[in-house]
């Protein structure tokens, strides 16, 4: 396999939207398969039709598309290995299953579900855990115990069935894990008989795993965590099939931790500490219930990525910002670690300020645009622009480009009772419709002029330029925020300034 094009996929179930720690999987295989010029394929694992969602494929599509992930092969994108649909490969799977049964490996199983689930609770009351495999499936109603004949005859009238791993017994399968090293799991001790295949003609996550990564020639099986415990039948359905030699090597990645606690980040953390944990916005096609996304929360994909990536690798150097490209550079598996990471949403929002201040004033002005127009807000570029490079520095998210300037679009209607308390003097009114009798006189409608005008002003009538200004901020802004006033001014322009400044006077009372 040594001359071998890498090949990797990332194989999701369409069961609802993709969890972070699945974009962190993909990003990983990507990353593995771009540095050594591979292929990365998206392979879409929806053969448990009971569990299938309305919507999740084209959810986990549009979430690759979004995070810069782009996909060699996948459902609608082509290839030479498709279909990529599971469902769609379905023929496939019973040969295999027929196969395994035939040289011994997989047996029949006409035990009903009510029939397994008793055997489960007769063993949980006497504190036991029922396992389908060595030590109990002699006893049991599969072809192991029963005759030809009695097994062609439950066939032939149809009667429902399993067909099961036949697990060796007390066999010690070793495995090396390019992130933890040998991995040893006991047959007898750990491992019961898994289901490979109903006889609806579907098989489960495990033959369908192990024939297509076969068959599309996948080279390295990198996945979560989750799915170590999985390793050893995988392992053995490749033996068993006659693959061995053209195994894939497995990676298996650590898990994304909650920020505060033991175990692993859940949606129900993110709502809990307010923050998304799914790249996109979702909304149950069940229930209607939407839940956050990375995106529509104003995080930009390039900070989404970066911080997922430093979420169980890391570069051996000091260095916290990489782009895509820097990233499928330095990677390697070698220095994922193997312990869990825990998330910090501080550190996500600190990762989208750097890109936020990143952009020039064209990009934001180009983002925030839209912005303002669903607001029903129209504005020129050059406005917007003006706006954008006063407050960029307050800001790391596009959101917060209104709410630190929405009042360059939109006129205070009402005013901070703090500020007019404590700035709102008897004799404001009277000065703040001097000045604007001075402003009416401002010929060049520039900061600087402006507070020329302003200064020489203040300095003829002797008054404190701090008992003026702040007001005068007020009636701009509405509140005791904002960049520099004469910059206000200049970007509100002159007659706006002027209307502001006249309607707190007639508005303002304290």
């Amino acid at each position: 396999m040594s001359n071998q094009k890498i090949r990797v996929r990332f194989a999701p179930s369409p069961t609802g939207p993709l969890h972070m720690g699945g974009v962190r999987t993909a990003l990983f295989n990507y990353l593995f398969a771009k540095k050594q010029g591979g292929d990365f394929i998206l392979r879409i694992e929806d053969t448990d039709q009971n569990r299938f969602v309305p919507g999740a494929e084209e959810y986990i599509v549009e979430s690759l598309k979004w995070c810069g992930l782009h996909p060699d092969e996948g459902p609608g994108m082509g290839g030479n290995f498709g279909p990529y649909r599971q469902s769609e490969r379905k023929e496939l799977y019973e040969k295999y299953a027929d196969q395994l049964v035939k040289s011994g490996w997989a047996y029949f199983a006409f035990d009903t579900p009510e029939e397994i689930e008793k055997l489960r609770t007769d063993a949980e009351s006497k504190k036991e855990t029922f396992s389908y495999g060595i030590g109990t499936r002699e006893k049991l109603n599969n072809s192991l115990n029963l005759s030809e004949a009695e097994v062609q005859q439950k066939m032939t009238v149809g009667e429902a069935y399993v067909i099961r791993f036949k697990m060796p017994e007390d066999e010690n399968v070793t495995e090396n894990d390019i992130i933890r090293g040998n991995v040893t799991f006991n047959t007898t001790k750990s491992l019961d008989d898994k289901v490979l295949f109903k006889s609806d003609g579907m098989p489960t996550y495990h033959l369908a795993n192990v024939v297509d990564d076969h068959l599309m020639e996948i080279t390295h099986v990198i996945r979560g965590e989750e799915w170590l415990s999985s390793m050893p039948l995988h392992v053995l359905l490749y033996r068993a099939l006659g693959w061995e030699d053209t195994k894939p090597k497995f990676a298996h990645l650590p898990l994304i931790l909650k920020p505060q606690g033991k175990g692993k980040l859940s949606k129900r953390d993110g709502d809990k500490m307010g923050f998304p944990v799914f790249p996109l916005e979702w909304k149950d096609p069940a229930t209607g219930e939407v839940f956050r996304g990375y995106r529509e929360d104003g995080y930009f994909p390039e900070a989404f990525i970066n911080l997922l990536a430093l979420l169980g690798w890391n570069p051996g150097t000091e260095q916290e910002f990489f782009s895509l490209d820097e990233l499928t550079e330095l990677f390697s598996l070698e220095r994922v670690v193997k312990s869990g990471s825990r998330f910090d949403p501080e550190k996500a929002k600190w990762f989208n300020r750097h890109y936020f201040q990143q952009k020039t004033e064209e990009e934001l002005t180009q983002l925030f645009n839209p912005v303002l127009k669903e607001k029903g807000i129209s504005a020129s570029d050059e406005k917007i622009y003006s706006v954008v490079a006063e407050i960029k520095e307050r800001c790391e998210f596009l959101s917060d480009l209104w709410e630190q300037g929405s009042y360059f679009f939109e006129a205070p209607t009402s005013y901070d009772e703090k500020t007019v308390k404590k700035r709102w003097k008897e004799d404001t009114p009277e000065q703040l419709t001097a000045i604007t009798a001075e402003f009416k006189s401002v010929d060049t409608w520039k900061a600087e002029e402006i507070k020329k005008v302003f200064s020489a002003f203040m300095n003829e009538k002797n008054w404190g330029f701090g008992a003026i200004m702040n007001p005068l901020r007020l009636s701009l802004v509405g509140g005791n925020m904002g960049p520099d006033l004469f910059k206000i001014c200049e970007i509100l322009g002159k007659e706006e300034t002027i209307e502001r400044i006249e309607t707190a006077v007639k508005n303002i009372q304290n």
